[in-house]
């Protein structure tokens, strides 16, 4: 692109940026404003032309260089501008802060948020909680509800706890600015693509960052899990080399003899060396803390498994380095649950994030559209939960079915470039996130983000998850109501009808094992 058509994207997507930041001053989702819809407010025709057209420009500049920025430091201050203006308005695209902060009043208060609905508990903010989730325990695991309930203790009001709560979002989208160039780096990706395609996708600031959405927690530790491993010695029992490279310094032959253990992606300490072992626990326990705030991490792990092998990919490997992380991962559970006293409680919530039926979902959508055509032939409509329960049984065999296609084509590439398995390892991770969405009982705008940290560092090609991205930016307003609401019908045929072309085009697919394609050059 052009120096130009460079500058007319950061300029025009701040632009944008500026206008959502305008709509949520007039008709974010501010506490008291839970009954009526944004355009029945007297700026209401204004703000959703304000939202509409700042969206537009944020997706039309984030769609112009999806093939990279000029660089990956113009990226990163490109993202920031973009970003600034979404720091300081009103919460943007749904009300679930209000949920986070009543959620960790309620344990503050010594109550269980597992065990009861904000409601019932009493929680002074109730009404600033969207009506449907006031009497649903809360779905996240309890190191979330621990930094839910810190935010409440030093926030000392509402206003003040969703303050910290959006800092939480926002240091875990740095965690996430930290990780990408090493991710990029160790897939052989470049990092002027990968970090634009994050950083700067338009959910990311709307719903991450001024909607405080815990997804950014959760993809923080997640991605620096991920990079300790790629980054990580090969433990022993791996492949040897010549020495370990101290910068500055010589080859030291004996550290090998040792320890067992060489350098990869550089990861030496000149006091010593971090042994393989620890850097698996500590990026398992990492893995743990990232299902602890949101169980859909648990879907990457199997396929982290494979990044933890050193060396040959064999069984006894995979055992030997994916069983010391898994490890880690139990660590990080347990602690969390012990440390909040809650235990497993939270995994009762996670069947009651489905109390909404949308056609963004294809489960519900097919569902909803097998219900339509019974109601023509007078049956009582009862397909969506059928339809849902369907969709997480293909779920579990498709991840069974992806899982084994990496394991295969990582062992087929044994002694090919490691940005090769690296890479074929985040696609197969990544890959499962965007099954999980697509398949799981509900979708919201901002589960895009899940696989598009992971497909950005690995996928060579982008088109087909940057504009599910970027249609996703469109379906909610900023006071959290759900475009898709308004038209149900036309949408759930129109989503069956794609689950159709998907499924016909894809099954012929299945049999192929996975073709991992060269990324683009620069």
């Amino acid at each position: 692109m052009t120096v130009p058509g460079v500058r007319l994207a950061r300029y025009g997507g701040l632009a944008g940026a500026l206008l959502l930041a305008v709509a949520g001053y007039l008709g974010g989702a501010l506490p008291g404003a839970t009954t009526t819809r944004v355009w029945h407010s007297g700026d209401g025709p204004l703000t959703v032309a304000l939202w509409l057209l700042g969206t537009a420009a944020m997706v039309a500049a984030w769609w112009s260089l999806r093939d990279g920025a000029p660089s990956a430091r113009w990226a990163y201050v490109t993202a920031g501008l973009w970003t600034l203006p979404l720091l300081f308005t009103a919460p943007l695209g749904s009300r679930d802060v209000y949920s986070y902060a009543c959620q960790g009043w309620i344990y503050a208060d010594g109550g269980d948020p597992y065990a009861t609905g904000v409601a019932a508990a009493g929680c002074p903010w109730a009404e600033a909680v969207a009506p449907i989730w006031r009497d649903t325990p809360a779905p996240y695991g309890p190191f979330f509800v621990l930094l839910a309930a810190l935010a409440v203790l030093l926030g000392g009001g509402l206003v003040g706890t969703v303050v910290l709560l959006r800092a939480l979002a926002v240091a875990g989208l740095l965690l996430v600015a930290y990780c990408l160039p090493g991710l990029a780096r160790a897939a052989g990706m470049p990092t002027r693509r990968v970090t634009w395609l994050v950083l700067a996708c338009p959910l990311v600031g709307v719903h991450l960052v001024a909607g405080a959405h815990n997804d950014a927690v959760m993809l923080g530790l997640l991605l620096l899990g991920l990079l300790l491993l790629v980054r990580r010695p090969v433990a022993p029992g791996g492949s040897t080399g010549p020495g370990l490279v101290v910068p500055g310094g010589s080859a030291e032959p004996g550290l090998v003899a040792r320890h067992g253990l060489v350098a990869r992606h550089g990861l030496v300490a000149r006091g010593g060396l971090v042994t393989a072992v620890g850097l698996l626990v500590g990026a398992g326990v990492l893995l743990g803390l990232a299902v602890s705030v949101k169980a859909t991490a648990v879907v990457v792990l199997p396929f982290a498994a494979l990044l933890a092998v050193g060396g040959r990919l064999t069984v006894p490997a995979l055992l030997r380095d994916g069983g010391t992380l898994a490890g880690g991962v139990l660590s990080g559970l347990v602690a969390s649950s012990l440390l909040s006293g809650l235990g497993l409680g939270w995994l009762g919530g996670l069947g009651r994030s489905g109390d909404t039926e949308q056609w963004t979902s294809p489960p519900t959508a097919v569902g909803m559209v097998v219900d339509y055509a019974g109601e023509l032939v007078g049956r009582q409509p009862g397909a969506v939960p059928v339809a849902r329960a369907v969709g997480l049984l293909l779920l579990a065999g498709l991840l069974v079915l992806l899982w084994w296609r990496t394991w295969s084509a990582l062992r087929d590439r044994d002694g090919s470039a490691e940005s090769d398995r690296t890479r074929l390892a985040l696609l197969g991770a990544g890959l499962a996130l965007a099954l999980t969405v697509a398949l799981a009982p509900v979708f919201h705008p901002w589960y895009a983000t899940w696989p598009l940290v992971l497909l950005a560092v690995a996928a060579a090609r982008t088109a087909w998850f940057v504009v599910p991205g970027a249609v996703a930016a469109f379906l909610a307003l900023p006071d959290g109501t759900n475009l898709a609401r308004l038209v149900k019908a036309p949408g759930a045929v129109a989503m069956t009808v794609l689950v159709v072309v998907v499924v016909i085009w894809g099954l012929p697919r299945l049999p192929r094992p996975p073709i991992l394609r060269r990324p683009p050059p620069g």
